[in-house]
């Protein structure tokens, strides 16, 4: 049915499309010859006339013996087309006594066909009458059939556009009507499909042992995954106290990360720093530029920690610690020495702690497990010319020789050996 409609549609809309199509030809080819002709009266008629000779030539019938290509050319720039030997040019204008005819180079080639469509309308043969009132009665009759055939196709065309759309609302009323019956057929076959599918999938053992072994591995596949991250904090960016941006300390002003972190060249632990190494700068340094002459809010909350009074330059009696979140953290059973690290092995601290130079807060960019710290041992060179090796080889040397050595002669007597 719906097929029957999309024809009976179509067929409607090709009949309207022609009967369109028809008018505006008609009104096109009308539109032409007015303007021809308008053009023919400003601009031909004081040398030309269509059925007689006046300076030039009658036109009766040139448009249907001249090619209208040729002709465009003509009326362009006819001393043109005479000076290129063209045997058809030379012929008239000898024979029109070699008047030259006026160029009409402003003239579009629209324009001229407009004016050659006017010349042949003009050129048609008209019935002699008695009298001219019987011409114009002829005339009338002729336009006045057209006029009324074109009415009556126009009309035939809306009764038929008409009787097929009523067509269509029926066909699409008894669609419509028949849709409840169709979904109510439809619904109980899916509900059998699906109690079917489930009945047999039932009795398939090896296809529900198969569904059981992915579901158990996918859950042991997600637990699995889920353990081995317990722990591992990386990304981990909680939110400080004071808003510190490593970026323009270390990035900018480009500050050394052992001005502040002093303990990673000679302790286990690199060292929170006291506020007292920030005032160092912020005595003086307000960053007061940015805050319309006030101080900036972070660098007041180190005032405040410390008690200081900018005003008068001065400490008070109740300070208060800075509690700052720790970002990186190691579980108790795992020995991390910071000055081993950078200061024997000369590892920077852009290795674990990531472009930390770049950092506006600061985040965990490393993982910190055992298992990247051991792919680090795997592929770091020993650098031997350093202070720490130097020692070790000398108590090597002593060993081999049979001298006595102790433990608090390789190191056994700092604190970081036990405490820690």
């Amino acid at each position: 049915m719906r097929t029957i409609s999309s024809v009976l549609g179509s067929l409607a809309r090709v009949v309207s499309t022609s009967l369109m199509l028809l008018f505006a030809v008609t009104t096109l080819h009308a539109q032409d010859v007015k303007e021809g002709e308008k053009i023919f009266k400003s601009k031909c008629t004081s040398c030309h006339a269509i059925d007689r000779k006046v300076v030039g030539p009658a036109l009766k019938g040139i448009p249907e013996t001249k090619d209208e290509a040729w002709l465009i050319k003509w009326i362009k720039n006819s001393q043109a087309l005479i000076a290129s030997g063209d045997a058809d040019a030379v012929k008239i204008f000898e024979e029109n006594n070699k008047l030259v005819m006026t160029s009409f180079t402003d003239l579009s080639d629209d324009q001229i066909k407009s004016v050659l469509a006017y010349i042949t309308d003009a050129s048609k043969e008209k019935p002699k009458e008695a009298a001219a009132g019987g011409a114009a009665a002829k005339d009338d009759n002729a336009s006045m059939f057209m006029i009324l055939g074109l009415i009556a196709v126009v009309v035939l065309a809306v009764v038929v556009i008409v009787v097929l759309n009523r067509v269509i609302r029926t066909l699409e009323n008894v669609i419509a009507k028949n849709q409840e019956a169709i979904a109510a057929q439809q619904e109980p076959e899916d509900s059998q499909r699906f109690v079917k599918f489930a009945k047999a999938f039932v009795k398939n053992k090896k296809l529900v042992g198969f569904t059981v072994l992915m579901l158990v591995a996918l859950l042991a596949v997600g637990g699995w995954k889920t353990m081995w991250n317990v722990g591992v904090h990386q990304g981990y960016q909680p939110v400080q106290p004071i808003k510190f941006s490593h970026q323009i300390h270390a990035g900018v002003n480009k500050i050394e990360c052992q001005y502040c972190h002093g303990g990673a060249f000679k302790s286990k632990n690199a060292s929170i720093p006291s506020a007292n190494v920030c005032m160092n700068c912020h005595n003086t340094i307000t960053a007061s530029e940015h805050y319309d002459g006030e101080i900036s809010p972070e660098i007041a909350k180190i005032y405040r920690a410390l008690d200081w009074n900018p005003d008068t330059r001065t400490y008070g009696n109740n300070p208060k610690p800075i509690q700052w979140v720790r970002i990186h953290n190691l579980p108790d059973f795992a020995y991390f020495n910071h000055s081993q690290h950078v200061v024997v092995a000369g590892v920077e601290c852009q290795t674990c702690h990531g472009p930390i130079q770049n950092m506006e807060e600061v985040y965990q960019y490393s993982p910190l497990t055992m298992k990247w710290c051991v792919d680090c041992h795997k592929k770091t060179d020993i650098k031997s010319d350093n202070k720490y090796y130097e020692d070790l080889i000398k108590a090597h040397e002593r060993i081999k020789k049979g001298e006595k050595m102790t433990a608090a002669m390789i190191g056994g007597l700092e604190c970081g050996k036990c405490h820690y």
